[in-house]
């Protein structure tokens, strides 16, 4: 094996140290009302939608520090004899430490419990502009917890959309997800449509968009850091779900869970299947059923305080039939082909993480975690389709390590480590003519590669206004071309007195690993014969700044952003003629600038919250493509679609986005949610032929969910999405199946039965 992977190999067995985690801490202090420390105040945190719990009493100086606290949101409890009980709620984000403080009352005739009416304050211990959900706020938002929803993104996240069947997230495709803190490693761009994890295993998901520190990865453009239902939630119970609506669609799910104090699990099986998966080239509904299934295990076992293991892993397949444009006159098809195509992808994916959390003390903490990731992308033809049949299969596996480790002393907050995966990457191509056009054999391809990355990274609080951030990542690619990246990047937090404003600022640089494999020999001998050729692939590399602000202000939470990011080698993907086949390619120099707000409220008449995500961006690259599928001359031109010089918008560039979301549960245990959607509109691939100027018209949707529980145990909802049935063209830029219309109106039924065995 070639260097990375043999330090790969090293970071697996020998316990190494790297990357992030999922837990943080919750620090704080207890005093009386002349402010003198209390020792001995006992204090409870408890998970708020879970038994989780962690108890402690205060030290001397009344200060307290539960650490390995898993993302969410928590009640923090606290008593002390001759004083009156008090409560605070906190939310806990990966790699943060919020700290509390606790006034308590001295005891009257009368004790009652003292819940304070402060409001969280922003963090100063993260510069990532961060959005948490928790697993009620994806089971109430419309569509959301469908197997293959993006709904709990795109609804709640600034600039993250859905267009040609990808999701784009500022300007961009590379994003990464995380299990339990662990990444899921997918070098490859464009092969895979739906989430890692079916909505209903999560519990609670943190995406955090740019200014990662160092001791996160390179996908610039949104991580997806994912804690799983554990079982804390339950006792020994199990939830089936059945969902029924118009195009013969249904979700299902049977997921059971259980816990002891130091033992908890959690397993489900998924089922879906639907005669609308993904996004159609025409109004009309035509060969598009999608289906899949899968299962997912979550077990957390605790032998001692110091010590927690934690497993996850998951099996599914998807199957997607590619939608075409049945009249053989139309626009598109005259562009575009795909009335006589019969094709379809299978796509399975399977992973498996293990995970080591031990406290030496409580201001250090190490996370050991190896990791095993399948993903498959094979892509089928029927043999009469016309003008050509394909057959492509990618297959990737990748095995690695990443190990966490942090320590507190004295204003510092450290992380150290290394993170790396050794990958075999696996091609397949077979592409015949059937309009009397010369064939080329089958070919294949199999490529080793691997990913190895060093990070340091500080976070100094000079005061308790002021916090500095600084970090280093070096990162070595090795495959069929080798290359390294050194990483600084930095950042400054600042909180205003008394106003409780935080203000942020962030400057680093990025490197992400490119995909292995770009063709085999019969795809080349394709891409010659029409006056493309293949180029090797480098990595992407991000120059990224941002400016933002937090404002809390009585339990409502606004965040404002101002970001750029400038990249070489930007990725993105191209289709090589008449085919639905993404292929990755590398764009001189990418320019990605934008704004974006988020309004959070709190709980508004103990029943209701409001969210709101704008952004406003412009993503645009220059020719020539310097990688994947180019043309044999670097010109202005790519290969007869004329380029105009310097920076022009990208194909899924959308200047304006918004979401406005509304829940609120009602009386006799009922909720509804709402959510309206409005886009500006995305780039004009074809000016003048069916629209002018350089966008697409701009579309509005909106979507609804009632849900009602009844007995505690059964829960009936009605989920109606683009409830006017209001359809534009979304996108015409001749990718995976040509153009693309937005989603038509989808309405389903879900029933929910909770039972105990």
């Amino acid at each position: 094996m070639r260097q990375a992977v043999r330090l790969t190999a090293v970071v697996f067995f020998l316990v190494a140290t790297a990357l992030a985690t999922i837990f943080g801490s919750v620090r704080g202090v207890v005093h009386d009302p002349q402010h003198r420390p209390i020792q001995g105040a006992h204090l409870t945190l408890k998970a708020q939608n879970s038994d989780w719990t962690q108890s402690q009493d205060s030290d001397d100086r009344g200060e307290f520090d539960f650490n390995s606290v898993p993302i969410g949101g928590y009640t923090v409890t606290v008593s002390s004899q001759g004083f009156q009980p008090m409560q605070q709620g906190v939310i806990v984000q990966s790699d943060t430490s919020p700290v509390l403080h606790f006034e308590l009352a001295v005891a009257g005739s009368r004790e009652t419990v003292s819940v304070s009416g402060i409001p969280v304050e922003a963090t100063l211990d993260s510069v990532t502009p961060t959005t948490m959900l928790n697993r009620e706020d994806i089971r109430e938002t419309p569509g959301a917890d469908r197997t293959n929803g993006m709904e709990m993104i795109t609804d709640y996240v600034p600039a993250a959309y859905v267009t040609h069947d990808m999701l784009h997230m500022r300007g961009g495709h590379q994003v990464e997800w995380l299990i339990d803190g662990v990444p899921i490693p997918n070098t490859n761009i464009a092969t895979n449509l739906g989430p890692q994890i079916d909505p209903k295993d999560i519990d609670y998901l943190e995406v955090q968009r740019g200014s990662y520190d160092a001791d996160y990865g390179d996908r610039t453009y949104g991580i997806f850091n994912i804690a799983p239902r554990t079982g804390f939630e339950r006792d020994k119970e199990c939830d089936l779900v059945i969902s029924a609506g118009n195009f013969y669609q249904t979700n299902d799910q049977l997921s059971c869970g259980g816990h002891t104090q130091r033992f908890a699990y959690y397993a489900s099986l998924n089922g879906n299947r639907s005669n609308y998966g993904l996004q159609t080239p025409v109004p009309q509904v035509v060969h598009d059923a999608d289906n899949g299934y899968g299962g997912f295990a979550s077990f957390i076992f605790n032998p001692d305080s110091k010590n927690q293991f934690r497993v996850v892993g998951s099996l599914r397949q998807d199957y997607y039939q590619i939608p075409i444009d049945p009249d053989p006159n139309s626009i598109g098809n005259s562009i575009y082909p795909s009335y006589g195509l019969r094709d379809g992808e299978r796509e399975p994916d399977g992973y498996a993480t293990f995970s080591w959390v031990h406290t030496f003390n409580p201001n250090m903490l190490l996370t050991v975690s190896p990791f095993y990731h399948y993903n498959g992308a094979d892509y089928k033809s029927s043999p009469n389709d016309y003008p050509v049949a394909s057959i492509v299969t990618e297959n990737a596996n990748y095995v690695g390590a990443q190990v966490a480790f942090n320590a507190t002393f004295w204003k510092n907050d450290l992380q150290a480590g290394v993170y790396g995966f050794g990958q075999h990457q696996y091609n397949y191509f077979d592409n015949l003519f059937n309009d009397g056009e010369a064939n080329f054999a089958a070919s294949s391809i199999g490529v080793n590669g691997g990913v190895t990355a060093f990070f340091i990274n500080d976070k100094f609080k000079v005061a308790p206004w002021l916090t500095f951030i600084a970090g280093l990542r070096q990162t070595e690619f090795d495959s069929s071309i080798s290359e390294s990246a050194t990483d600084p990047r930095f950042g400054v937090a600042v909180k205003i007195p008394r106003l409780n404003w935080v203000f942020r600022g962030f400057y680093g640089y990025f490197y992400q690993a490119p995909p292995l494999v770009t063709a085999t020999g019969a795809l080349l001998d394709l891409a010659n014969s029409q006056n493309f050729t293949f180029s090797p692939l480098k990595g992407e590399r991000d120059i990224e700044w941002q400016f933002g602000v937090t404002i809390p202000f009585h339990g409502w939470n606004l965040s404002a952003d101002n970001y750029e990011t400038r990249a070489e080698n930007w990725l993105d993907h191209n289709n090589i003629g008449d085919s639905n086949l993404f292929w990755p390619i590398t764009w001189q120099y990418a320019l990605i600038q934008g704004w974006e707000l988020t309004l959070r409220s709190p709980n508004l008449w103990h029943r209701s919250q409001f969210h709101l995500a704008y952004a406003n961006q412009i993503a645009q690259a220059t020719s020539p493509i310097t990688g994947g599928l180019v043309c044999p001359v670097p010109v202005t031109s790519a290969c007869g679609l004329d380029i105009p010089p310097g920076l022009s918008p990208v194909d899924h560039d959308q200047r304006n986005t918004l979401n406005v979301g509304f829940n609120t549960n009602l009386p006799g245990h009922t909720y509804a949610s709402t959510n309206v959607y409005y886009g500006s509109g995305f780039t004009n691939g074809l000016p003048g032929v069916q629209y002018p100027g350089d966008y697409l018209p701009g579309h509005t949707t909106f979507d609804l969910a009632l849900g009602k529980t009844f007995a505690e145990n059964y829960t009936v909802s009605v989920d109606a999405l683009n409830v006017a049935n209001r359809r534009v063209q979304l996108d015409n830029s001749l990718t995976f199946g040509g153009f693309h219309w937005n989603d038509p109106r989808q309405v389903y039924v879900e029933f929910r039965y909770r039972f105990h065995y």
